[in-house]
């Protein structure tokens, strides 16, 4: 998310206050346990997939009568034109051993939220029982040139949520899930990967950790036609710059007409790990021209991938839902009133003094050796890969040990992960560099003893976040482990 401290300019403290003196008393939902639904590839087996996309552009025209924001950077930010068209891209994926199939959908925008996942998937229920469909995941490419669907872009205390925008997104994501199912064809998986130029990333906050890979699941149908690729890459989608007022999808938009160009392929995109903040070096002093040459440099490192695996015919997968605390007042006042899609729940817990919690979830799929983690907001890669600040280089002398162990050490092998899945609970920061104005926190960014700012925590639920994500990882982890011991 993009700073969630400008709020301060349209509400104020008075909102802050509201949130601490008016706790939102709901009762906690029950949460689902998560199983592994383990099975042993099928000798021979194959895959059968399918892709559909959908455009979840307004029909209006753009400038016209309704005002829309373009979302990620500042509020009150309405779009002046239609650079190219926000999709829904959508793969659903069966690997035949009658367990049914997954789907993964992309949608460009700046973060779809836990409310509008669970639409789309109410939405779905008939779909689910006609087709066999075990998990539905809902995937946001971090677009900061698409029209505001998370509220915080419009003229605050006004929510940038327009709700026939929204129903657009909604329908669109159905119409490109039932189009993949619709479309699919038997054929293979394959994985591989490239390596991007480290000099061509940003990172903007310490330690300069990030993964510099481009990840490709490449679906080859058998009898001829289209390949499939559902690609991974960790960077934020912003290339157009704060400044831009057209509506685009950003680099990802040109990721795939490359992709289209060279190889008559369709795509699904998803981001990684993008916190702290990463994002790609501009390859042009015209943002507009430097989002497109960012594009097509990417899809043609895609399309030159030569390392790939054959995945065998099984996907494993596990779901769990668990609560985060929430300390940001100001999230939740935004919440409270309505300008974001969010619901609290008194579950008792957290390190402020709101015991406020939000419920997300995560899932965790295996085909083969290929194990991908997907995330419900913008975890920092040292979250993921490790490499922490030390004590002498974070905002508070902290060491960083307070930390979580990062995630990729649970597993075997590598880990790739799916950030902004089905939910944005924002940043992640490491709890040893969590630091925040002591008299108007999650408001403003008051310097560090380094002098470094912290924009971040302001767009975070709490310092515990990265922990709280740790922890729901190690017990699905552990049942991963129980299911495959079971089997032997």
């Amino acid at each position: 998310m993009k700073p969630l401290a400008v709020l301060v300019n349209g509400i104020k403290n008075t909102i802050a206050d509201r949130a601490r003196k008016k706790y939102i008393k709901t009762a906690p939902a029950e949460l689902e346990s998560g199983t592994f639904d383990y099975a042993k590839p099928v000798k021979n087996g194959y895959f059968t997939v399918g892709f559909g996309k959908h455009s979840v552009m307004p029909d209006e025209p753009i400038p016209g009568k309704t005002t829309y924001y373009v979302a990620g950077y500042r509020i009150n930010h309405p779009a002046t034109g239609i650079l190219d068209p926000m999709m829904a891209k959508a793969i659903y994926i069966d690997d035949n051993t009658g367990r049914g199939g997954v789907v993964i959908c992309q949608i460009d925008s700046v973060g779809i939220m836990r409310h509008d996942v669970q639409i789309i998937r109410e939405k779905l229920q008939d779909f689910c029982m006609r087709t066999g469909c075990r998990s539905i995941n809902i995937c946001s490419t971090h677009d900061h040139a698409g029209i505001d669907t998370m509220g915080l872009w419009g003229p605050l205390p006004k929510s940038g949520r327009n709700k026939e925008h929204i129903k657009k997104v909604v329908d669109g994501a159905i119409a490109a899930i039932e189009d993949a199912y619709r479309n699919r064809k038997d054929g293979d998986l394959y994985y591989g990967y490239c390596e991007i130029d480290p000099a061509l990333y940003r990172d903007s906050r310490l330690p300069e950790v990030f993964s510099n890979k481009l990840h490709r699941i490449r679906f080859s149908p058998k009898n001829g036609g289209r390949d499939v690729y559902l690609v991974n890459f960790s960077s934020h989608s912003e290339s157009l710059l704060g400044d831009n007022t057209l509506i685009s999808a950003d680099f990802p938009a040109y990721i795939a007409a490359e992709v289209e160009k060279e190889k008559s392929a369709d795509m699904v995109y998803t981001v990684g790990a993008i916190g702290g903040l990463v994002m790609m070096r501009p390859m042009d002093d015209n943002p507009i021209t430097s989002t497109k040459k960012t594009g097509r440099y990417l899809g043609e490192k895609l399309c030159q991938i030569d390392n790939e695996v054959k995945l065998p015919a099984a996907v494993q997968l596990i779901t769990k839902e668990f609560y985060v605390p929430c300390d940001n007042h100001v999230l939740l006042a935004a919440a409270k009133v309505g300008i974001i899609p969010a619901k609290a729940y008194a579950t008792g817990v957290g390190t402020g003094a709101l015991n406020q919690s939000l419920l997300t979830e995560m899932t965790y799929f295996e085909i083969g050796d290929l194990k991908i983690l997907l995330i419900p907001g913008e975890p920092f890669p040292e979250n993921v890969f490790g490499g922490y600040l030390t004590a002498e280089e974070s905002a508070e002398g902290k060491d960083p040990a307070i930390n979580p162990p990062p995630l990729a050490s649970l597993v075997d092998g590598e880990l790739m992960v799916i950030g902004l899945a089905n939910d944005e609970i924002g940043y992640m920061p490491p709890p040893n560099d969590f630091y925040l104005d002591p008299e108007l926190p999650y408001i403003t960014q008051r310097k560090d003893r380094l002098e470094r700012r912290h924009y971040e925590e302001t767009n975070s639920l709490g310092p515990d976040t990265a922990w709280h994500i740790y922890h729901a990882f190690r017990q699905m982890i552990h049942e991963v482990k129980q299911q495959k011991n079971k089997s032997k």
